[in-house]
């Protein structure tokens, strides 16, 4: 087994950056569709939105390193976070404050014309108590947190990416079995809800190529709601290759009726990292790169996007050498886009 406890990255940030959205407004484009805000004086803009219609965040993480490479006149390594932080990532909403992120994320992104990509990763026991563990008190605590990150969204174009590793960690054993039925029952109702909200489409994870079969995830994907979701995900926060990815994903598709599904290709540019400890392959692997840019443009009817779920340059976990799992690792950063082709 592969070890998916790298699908963290609940981002410290995220709660303030909510908060300064919607202060400051910073949505707002050159009126053409395709322009942005100087993220922190950056320069960050949108990328085209028919290739890549989700909203890039000008004042994003990687938007802020790039800023104070600049400021500190470091040239080449604020052009090479750069091609971080011009690509749309996803918006992990964290515990606090779930409506006003959702609202601050969706308002900025439709403000520029273009879709909010955000990520649920809050549901209770997550991560099994790895470097990610935590996650919402109890169920009652869940739904309210799903409640209000809905009521944020409102009816502005989001895609969701639902719960991270939480369908695979009821397959691996990871997750005690006493809590089995109720996050069946948790997963169902965040599906349910934020599908009510019209711009609103969600996919639930689902694992990646490299930690077992389809066989064995596609009846809890059943029962945790898969068919009333817009699809699934695979490879988020992972390394394995955009084909095997799609492989994997076409495998399940056919067993789950047919249903689409999107890569994250954040950093699988060179494959998974082979060495060390199988255990923790996953987590902060050297010699990584960037892969496909976000995009809807892909190479299988069935892939609706290539998306960068994972924020590339946030660490796993106190592993190899990184900080905190959802923390900025800028030296990490720079090896991952600097090895990109």
């Amino acid at each position: 087994m592969y070890g998916s406890r790298g699908a963290a990255g609940v981002r410290a940030t995220a709660v303030a950056l909510g908060a300064a959205l919607l202060i400051a407004g910073c949505s707002s484009d050159d009126g053409d569709g395709d322009g942005g805000d100087d993220g922190a004086s950056a320069g960050i803009t949108q990328q085209p939105k028919d290739a890549a219609p989700f909203w890039v965040n000008p004042d994003g993480t990687a938007a802020q390193q790039v800023a104070g490479y600049e400021k500190d006149g470091k040239k080449t390594e604020a052009d090479t976070i750069r091609r971080i932080a011009q690509q749309p990532t996803g918006e992990w909403i964290s515990p606090d404050n779930a409506e006003e992120q959702a609202r601050g994320f969706t308002e900025a992104a439709a403000g520029a014309d273009r879709t909010a990509l955000l990520v649920l990763y809050n549901i209770p026991h997550r991560d099994c108590g790895q470097y990610s563990g935590g996650g919402a008190a109890d169920g009652n605590a869940y739904r309210a947190w799903i409640d209000s990150v809905a009521q944020g969204i409102g009816d502005r174009p989001a895609t969701v990416v639902l719960e991270p590793d939480a369908v695979l960690h009821l397959v691996d054993g990871c997750t005690p079995g006493e809590f089995h039925e109720e996050r069946y029952d948790l997963l169902n109702y965040a599906v349910d809800k934020l599908k009510a909200r019209a711009g609103t489409k969600v996919y639930l994870d689902a694992g990646n190529a490299g930690w077992g079969d389809p066989d064995q995830i596609f009846e809890p994907l059943q029962r945790a709601g898969i068919d009333r979701a817009d699809g699934f995900s695979v490879n988020v926060s992972n390394f394995y290759s955009t084909e095997d990815s799609i492989n994997y994903g076409k495998e399940l598709s056919a067993k789950v009726g047919g249903k689409h599904f999107v890569v994250d290709t954040s950093r699988n540019g060179n494959g998974p990292y082979t060495e060390g400890d199988p255990g923790e392959r996953w987590c902060n692997p050297p010699g990584r790169a960037l892969g496909e840019s976000p995009t809807t443009k892909t190479a299988d009817p069935l892939v609706d996007a290539y998306l960068w779920v994972k924020r590339p340059g946030e660490s796993d976990g106190e592993c190899k050498g990184g900080p905190k799992a959802g923390q900025w690792w800028a030296d990490y950063a720079l090896k991952l886009a600097g090895a990109a082709g």
